[in-house]
């Protein structure tokens, strides 16, 4: 399944706030192919993953640090690059995930 995001959409800081929860809880099931916009304005593609089965465990007091960042920042595991990486929620283009059903 893949979903493009409408940049120019005019979302209230609810729905931002709505769609930053429900991609999170995507996260903590399975891997997420996410496209968007750096801050240099850059795109990129990352795999990533919040699910515990695949987060490596010699690094979990990081991923308590990276939480506390601004709430419309996602600290995610990079499967690719073997790391902890962020993005903005507003920033995201696409995303790409396979549901089990």
């Amino acid at each position: 399944m893949t979903t493009k995001i409408d940049s120019t959409a005019d979302w209230t800081q609810k729905e931002w706030d709505h769609f930053t929860g429900w991609i999170h809880g995507i996260l903590k099931e399975t891997a997420v192919k996410i496209t968007f916009t750096k801050k240099d304005g850059t795109e990129r593609i990352m795999n990533c993953t919040l699910d515990p089965k695949v987060l490596p465990l010699i690094e979990t007091h990081q991923q308590k640090r990276e939480q506390e960042k601004p709430k419309d920042y996602i600290a995610v595991y990079d499967i690719e690059a073997k790391g902890w990486r962020s993005f903005v929620t507003k920033s995201v283009k696409s995303f790409e995930f396979t549901m089990v059903l």
